[in-house]
């Protein structure tokens, strides 16, 4: 999303439990030039803010916990049903391919969702 649309939207990310960026992410964004090295996992009880317009979940488990969060506000929770890449048990190829499928198709559905304004 900061790629796409820089500052122009605030956006974080945090997830159910707070963990070590994963490697295969690391290089996997790396590929198509975005740097996420130095970015650090987040539970949602780390978040600086509590206001949000729009909260996209990546499984039912945080989808979950998103709901319960935000219950007292109106915000759209959406679910992206996502495939965990981490669970692939194999070569470092396959695992990176599992990795780079979800990048895309989570590109993807970024680029559909919220789409670039039209640069004048």
């Amino acid at each position: 999303m900061k790629f796409l649309h820089g500052r122009r939207v605030y956006v974080d990310s945090a997830g159910v439990r707070s963990r070590d960026v994963d490697g295969f992410a690391i290089a996997v964004m790396e590929e198509i030039g975005i740097d996420i090295s130095k970015h650090r996992s987040k539970s949602f009880e780390d978040l600086s803010d509590d206001l949000f317009d729009v909260v996209v979940t990546l499984s039912p488990e945080a989808h979950h916990r998103a709901l319960e969060m935000t219950r007292t506000s109106s915000v759209e929770v959406e679910l992206w049903n996502t495939f965990d890449p981490s669970i692939i048990d194999g070569s470092r190829e396959q695992r990176l391919d599992a990795y780079r499928q979800v990048r895309d198709q989570l590109f993807k559905r970024i680029e559909a969702r919220f789409a670039s304004p039209l640069k004048p």
